[in-house]
């Protein structure tokens, strides 16, 4: 018997359940976010339906029925200027874990986000002790771009901010389409 198939596809509304329950775990257990709280399903819609009117990438990775993870892509920072760089976000369900479904996931959004016109990509990565994160993101072409020490606090201890960078398309090679 052929192992089960993963699906990358955009998300649903009907998603939310199961991201909720996804992004609760991580806030809970995890030091990929530095939210302390898991946000409740109307939370998270509000927060889905920003990335999706600016025009974004919100996917999820599915398993038999069984939604494994998600990530998306957002506006760095909301001045106009840094229309054309992209932060990445990528949570994963506690057994998904090793599987290599948040380098698919991490892949397609790149894809998707270069093909809307994205030129740089930044992973603003919580805890330098996030080895796996890094590593995928490095396996993807990311670089190293800076570390802020001890920019929170979670679990009893200070984390570190890990930022790496990937350019996207021709760069900062030529200006966009739309540079005016």
């Amino acid at each position: 018997m052929p192992p089960p198939s993963l699906l990358i596809r955009p998300s649903t509304p009907a998603d939310l359940p199961a991201i909720t329950a996804i992004y609760g775990w991580n806030v809970l257990n995890g030091t990929g976010t530095f939210e302390l709280e898991a946000p409740d399903e109307a939370d998270m819609a509000r927060r889905r339906d920003d990335v999706l009117a600016k025009g974004l990438p919100w996917l999820v990775a599915e398993r038999d029925g069984q939604l494994l993870g998600y990530a998306y892509a957002n506006h760095f920072r909301p001045r106009r200027a840094y229309r054309f760089c992209l932060e990445d976000s990528i949570y994963l369900s506690a057994d998904a874990a090793g599987q290599g479904i948040g380098r698919l996931l991490l892949a397609e959004l790149m894809a998707q986000c270069e093909a809307r016109g994205a030129r740089q990509m930044l992973a603003v990565i919580g805890d330098s002790a996030n080895t796996a994160s890094i590593a995928v993101h490095r396996a993807l072409g990311f670089e190293a771009s800076g570390l802020i020490k001890s920019a929170g606090w979670k679990f009893g201890r200070w984390l570190d901010v890990v930022l790496m960078q990937r350019e996207l398309g021709l760069g900062d090679g030529t200006a966009p389409a739309d540079a005016g």
